[in-house]
């Protein structure tokens, strides 16, 4: 059984990720509890924390906050574990264990958890599934305590959950006398699987699949509950007549296209993964395995961003990739991570690696600044600041990140994605002495294999550079392979063991992956090199926006084009096919990153005609392209990524 190597066991030493895991703890959890609290000046109320307290009866007021408030809390939770696996804070420790018990104190006797039905309706609870989160904000608290536990060794919230689930399980079920109803935000199908893995509570995994296998199934549950609610046309009119917008319009076994809510289907999917990655059953994998080559190859940005419609927060059809009209929620690039790394922990192929560093690397850390304390919700590929502020079809597009949202799911979403990174970079299988190594980054890790025990130390100033040391330790000779992926970016690669450069025709290359099968010895060094070199990046021509356009990127980061670099105008400039571009490292820009430059055109002829005849005369321009990730972290302006090619 492939199993993702323990956060305990993985130290992150340095460089890009141990600068971005220090940012979430010494800013962004300091911060975010700031706006649980409502610390926060010229900001929305978050409210989150009161509502426990009123629910608790710890204090007296009125729910304050949206359906789901709830959950605001647990994310940033589960970012507060995710840090203490790293890092011993006594005094952050203790904030979270009064958080567990206060949540605790507002759990009702029957083992109900919901701080909204609790406080504000507590006679509609379980009568909207459809609308109204209860199992969505059920499923972050179990991950949150799943965490926690993980991290602390501490059960309280694991008491909690499972009392919680007993509830749950108490409710709905294929049983006569039980609700035959699933959630309309889904979530809790993979928190209920994570939670199976470490309780082995039976009842866990039996109610995930149930969510998942109900999902769909005629008589349509969200219909007959609208029909008792009596608002019937506002579930018509709300969920485009056939429930896709919930991923609930067919069983998901028949589903051939991701559609609907972009976030609500990826967490879906990654659950349907771990449901194949936990039982083995294969068919649970090619279900997930056909929607995810519709995503990956037909509805997905090169930023790993997807979910391109503002309606619905929702895929639309194959190749419809807006770049100014991107949706592109920072918590749907979060969540395809998640749903590649169950893919792997069910089978190896390079495709769900290479797609978690594009989402790593691009969509998830540009709905973050650079200092921690602004917010993206929506990450467009492309920006005119005017345009922003004046059509009401961009008005979902923010020219500059938030201080903080009255739905902010994406902030805490940030924290413990970015917190729990080195979930993503190791995996092993203990039985067959294999240890595959997914993503690259400076860390340590220790791996118990049926032959002994292995500490590899990965030293790289990755994603700037391509080359990759590793660092053999073990107590004693042993046999066994080592996978390292080989980036569907990188075209040439070079291998080195102990300084001797290892022949292509001695390495085996499975799934993407390079294999190096031996006797290791104590001391035993490999130097992995891979070519980095700045790429344009062409899209399908059925994209009909990004026509005669092209990307940039070097190794996995996508590059933007500024107006702080750049000038405005930005669609007018366009790079030559035979332009040598060039790249340099900055340790003074945005932190430190690598930018690339070059000589393009752009028009002469300025005038306020509208339309006017002639040559259209064309001169040199110098251009600076910078990661996307770090856009508008100086001054705002236009940004855009596709470039016109000439």
């Amino acid at each position: 059984m492939i199993k993702p190597i323990d956060l305990k066991q993985i130290t992150i030493n340095e460089g890009f990720w141990k600068e971005k895991i220090e940012l979430i703890k010494d800013k962004v959890i300091p911060y975010q509890w700031k706006a649980l609290n409502d610390l926060l000046e010229d900001t929305e109320p978050s409210h989150s924390i009161d509502n426990f307290k009123i629910a608790a009866g710890i204090m007296e007021g009125e729910y304050h906050g949206m359906v789901f408030q709830d959950s605001d809390l647990y994310k940033w939770l589960e970012a507060v574990a995710y840090v203490l696996n790293i890092y011993k804070d006594s005094e952050l420790e203790s904030k979270a264990d009064e958080m567990i018990e206060l949540i605790g104190k507002a759990q009702l006797p029957d083992g109900y958890l919901n701080t909204y039905f609790t406080v504000k309706e507590p006679d509609k609870k379980w009568t909207n599934l459809k609308d109204w989160h209860e199992l969505y904000c059920a499923g972050h608290f179990i991950e949150a305590v799943v965490a926690y536990y993980q991290a602390t060794g501490k059960s309280r919230g694991i008491e909690i959950a499972s009392r919680l689930i007993h509830h749950i399980e108490s409710i709905f079920g294929p049983e006569e006398d039980k609700m035959k109803g699933y959630p309309g935000h889904e979530e809790i199908e993979y928190a209920l699987i994570r939670l199976y893995r470490i309780t082995k509570d039976e009842k866990a995994l039996k109610l995930a699949k149930y969510f998942i296998e109900e999902r769909g199934k005629e008589p349509k549950y969200f219909k007959n509950e609208a029909q008792k609610r009596d608002d019937i046309i506002d579930f018509w009119e709300r969920a485009n007549k056939d429930y896709a917008y919930y991923q609930a319009h067919k069983e998901v076994k028949n589903q051939e296209v991701a559609v609907g809510h972009a976030v609500r289907a990826v967490y879906f999917y990654t659950s349907v993964a771990a449901l194949a990655a936990e039982t083995g059953d294969r068919f649970w994998y090619e279900v997930s395995e056909r929607l995810w080559e519709n995503i990956t190859n037909k509805q997905m940005y090169i930023t790993a961003g997807i979910g391109s419609s503002e309606y619905g927060e929702a895929f639309t059809i194959d190749y419809d990739l807006p770049n100014d009209l991107s949706y592109t929620e920072t918590c749907a690039s979060i969540g395809l991570a998640f749903w590649a790394s169950e893919m792997l922990n069910y089978t190896i192929d390079s495709k769900y690696a290479d797609v978690i560093e594009r989402a790593i690397y691009n969509g998830t850390i540009s709905g973050m600044s650079l200092d921690g304390t602004r917010f993206f919700y929506v990450n467009p590929l492309e920006v005119w600041p005017r345009a922003v502020e004046n059509r009401h079809d961009l008005r979902h597009v923010k020219p500059e990140r938030q201080k903080w949202y009255g739905c902010a799911c994406c902030p805490p979403n940030i924290a413990r994605m970015t917190a729990s990174v080195g979930r993503f970079m190791y995996s092993s299988i203990e039985e067959k002495n294999k240890i595959y190594i997914h993503q690259f980054a400076s860390s340590e890790a220790e791996i118990n294999l049926s032959c002994g025990d292995v500490k590899l130390n990965q030293k790289t100033n990755y994603p700037w550079d391509g080359d990759i040391e590793i660092d053999v330790n073990l107590g004693k000779a042993l046999t066994f392979s080592i996978y390292l992926r080989m980036p569907s970016w990188c075209k040439n690669k070079e291998i080195y063991i102990n300084n001797k450069k290892i022949d292509e025709s001695e390495v085996l290359l499975r799934n993407g992956y390079v294999v190096l099968n031996r006797l290791w010895n104590n001391g035993d060094k490999i130097q992995y090199n891979l070519e980095m070199k700045i790429q344009r990046v062409h899209s399908n021509p059925k994209i009909w926006r990004n026509a005669g356009k092209i990307a940039l990127q070097r190794g996995p980061i996508v590059y933007c084009l500024e107006e702080v670099d750049n000038g405005s105008e930005l669609t007018d400039i366009a790079i030559p096919k035979n332009e040598k571009l060039r790249g340099e490292y900055n340790p003074d820009l945005l932190g430190g990153v690598y930018v690339i430059k070059g000589t393009a055109k752009r028009s002469k002829i300025k005038t306020d005609d509208l339309y006017f005849g002639g040559e259209n005369e064309l001169i040199n321009t110098p251009i600076i392209a910078i990661p996307y990730y770090a856009w508008v972290n100086r001054t705002p302006g236009e940004m855009l990524i596709w470039i016109r090619e000439m």
